[in-house]
């Protein structure tokens, strides 16, 4: 009886390119979401650089004021009626 037990490991046939190729575009995406998380998730400070520029008053000549909303002369104003019943 204790000849008929095999305790050898298992045959596991070699990988195929393809398997391959599978198994490491799986690690590599799934490093790629764990990077994308994180940069949602942890706060990018901004330098000191960047951020005094934002601050600094702009010339009169770059500041462009708004315009005015032209008036739509297609449009007539609807008239105000009310509902016969």
């Amino acid at each position: 009886m204790a000849a008929e037990l095999d305790f050898s490991p298992p045959e596991i046939p070699e990988p195929t390119f393809l398997e391959n190729v599978l198994r490491y575009g799986l690690f590599f995406g799934a490093i790629f979401q764990l990077i994308c998380v994180l940069a949602i998730i942890l706060p990018v400070s901004k330098s000191h650089k960047t951020d005094s520029d934002s601050f600094e008053p702009k010339n009169s000549e770059t500041v462009k004021k708004p315009k005015a909303a032209a008036p739509q002369i297609s449009k007539k104003p609807k008239k105000e009626t009310k509902k016969k019943r």
